[in-house]
């Protein structure tokens, strides 16, 4: 999938600057896509000049005039051809952590801690994710419950990306856990068997 498909998705919500679609990547779209602000704009420069997006300049009294992009006809059609290509792409995982907690066992007890380190970060990063989706997913509930929000929504897309997001990173919050819990216990282990054997009597 090409970033520009991202950027159309999101601009289904409605025209916004590339400051929003910033912001927004980074609330919500950041479930399942990641980008820079500054690949989003060289993205949209280029959007334009195909055709896809179009903008229109906001004159702003005490800050610097800003561009709103909003999708064109032609921008429609390449994303609605672009649901209805071919199945998409398995997912590919490329995760650093995993090839260093694959290797824990080769190493001794202040490695161990390196690993376990790595791993407790990805819990908060985690963490933090959750709650934040979880902040827009009441949002776009609105008091409702989920079988009201889907009979009336306009659009439901958002919220199921928001759900998979969330699946995700409670998995991540989950496994981490569980890994730090071994982890710990591997490092007390090696510690044990590394002591002089004074220490361990």
């Amino acid at each position: 999938m090409a970033l520009r498909n991202a950027v159309m998705a999101a601009l289904l919500e409605g025209e916004a600057s590339g400051y929003d679609l910033a912001k927004g990547f980074e609330a919500s779209v950041a479930n399942f896509w990641m980008a820079t602000p500054q690949q989003l704009y060289r993205e949209l420069e280029r959007m334009e000049g195909e055709g896809l997006v179009s903008a229109r300049v906001v004159h702003q009294e005490r800050r610097p005039n800003k561009r709103l992009f909003s999708l064109t006809e032609a921008g429609y059609e390449v994303l609605r051809d672009y649901v209805l290509d071919a199945p998409a792409k398995p997912l590919a995982i490329r995760d650093e952590l995993m090839v260093r907690v694959q290797c824990v066992d080769i190493a001794d007890a202040e490695a161990v801690d390196a690993v376990r380190a790595a791993v407790a970060e990805r819990v908060e990063r985690a963490t933090v994710k959750v709650a934040r989706y979880e902040r827009l997913r009441e949002r776009l509930l609105d008091g409702r419950d989920e079988d009201e929000f889907f009979a009336r929504a306009e659009r439901i897309g958002p919220y199921l990306t928001l759900l998979g997001g969330l699946a995700l990173e409670r998995a991540n919050v989950q496994w981490g856990e569980a890994a730090l819990r071994r982890l710990d216990g591997r490092a007390r282990t090696l510690r044990r068997s590394q002591a002089p054997a004074d220490a361990r009597r």
